[in-house]
């Protein structure tokens, strides 16, 4: 918000021109007394002090309080220019993978111990962040799906509840994809006055539990109107699964500090991703390592745009009270002294 000072009415302040003019007009400021004098010395002594100090103080106290009232007149106010937002936003339900296969490191250099999962959940936050005019919603997966956050404007709440997530949140194992769709697609569904709706799923693995296959589960949010963007995570070479605590998501090491390994992954097949990101008229896309999960997230912010209008708008603070309060007591003073110190003899 901009705040400035004007008038609302700026011409009036040209009156202010003829006060000067009021003045010299006037001629010889302060009117002499009629009294009758013994001397003409004393009378000419006694008219100049009465000119000097009543006239010229009191005229100057009316020109004042004639300046101000035409200051009043003039509409003095402050501006406050205000912007108000309106948005249409996109409701994004974001599936993001919680099976066991997530805890693994190959997104990263050689000594990075970020796993794939610590990946996905920085890139997502940093997603969330750029859309704040979005309705956001957060459903994650194993063997079983379950809604992390409903959609929300208040996006600093669901980032709290997505760093409360760790692997080994869930504890049914499985990678149940279709019902993890399914179930976003249900929350887009009960949005009537959604204008754009979107999922997108990030996983590393086949869909292997759950009671709804991906392929139905992708026309059943095409029914409602979602678009479904899919992201396939992981090297596509098989790797080692770390060791972890379930309690706590923590990798596990051995006496020397390195990765306790437990059992071989194989890459996963990602045909059915690309199925249904078509089905639902979206994008399937590959992601190897953390540079390029970025790049993906950074490609659906640009492709789905938040339409978001703006409102100017102006708010005025009258200030014209001012000056007249101030006219007002020097009118006052004016009274009082010419009533008292100032007292006009006839």
């Amino acid at each position: 918000m901009n705040s400035h000072f004007e008038f609302q009415y700026p011409w009036a302040l040209a009156l202010l021109a003829l006060l000067p003019v009021y003045a010299f007009l006037r001629g010889r400021i302060g009117k002499l007394s009629a009294m009758y004098f013994s001397s003409a010395d004393i009378a000419r002594a006694a008219g100049g002090v009465a000119r000097a100090a009543a006239g010229r103080f009191l005229i100057f106290l009316r020109l004042l309080t004639v300046a101000l009232c035409i200051v009043a007149l003039a509409g003095p106010r402050m501006a406050n220019d205000r912007t108000e937002t309106q948005a249409s936003g996109v409701d994004i339900m974001l599936v993001l993978d919680l099976s066991w296969s997530m805890v693994s490191v190959d997104m990263g250099g050689s000594n990075d111990e970020n796993t794939r999962f610590g990946i996905a959940r920085s890139v997502l936050e940093d997603f969330v962040n750029k859309r704040p005019n979005d309705r956001i919603g957060l459903v994650v997966f194993s063997g079983v799906p379950y809604l992390a956050s409903p959609l929300t404007l208040n996006h600093d709440w669901l980032i709290q509840n997505l760093g409360r997530l760790h692997i080994g949140t869930i504890r049914e194992l499985g990678t149940a994809i279709g019902d993890a769709i399914a179930a976003a697609a249900k929350r887009l569904e009960t949005l009537k006055n959604s204008k754009s709706r979107i999922i997108i799923l990030l996983t590393d693995g086949d869909n292997n539990a759950g009671e709804i296959e991906p392929v139905p589960a992708a026309q059943v949010a095409a029914a409602v109107g979602a678009k479904i963007y899919t992201i396939g995570i992981g090297i596509e070479e098989p790797c080692q699964l770390p060791a972890f605590d379930v309690e706590t998501g923590k990798l596990r090491h051995d006496a020397a500090g390195h990765i306790i390994p437990t059992i071989t992954l194989q890459p996963a097949n990602y045909t059915v991703l690309g199925q249904m990101a078509r089905l639902a008229h979206g994008k399937f896309y590959r992601a190897k390592n953390r540079s390029e999960l970025q790049n993906i997230y950074n490609e659906i912010d640009h492709l789905e745009k938040t339409e978001v209008k703006l409102r100017r708008y102006t708010t005025f603070t009258p200030l014209y009270h001012w000056p007249l309060l101030a006219a007002f007591v020097l009118l006052m003073l004016e009274l009082l002294l010419a009533n008292t110190r100032y007292r006009r003899v006839p």
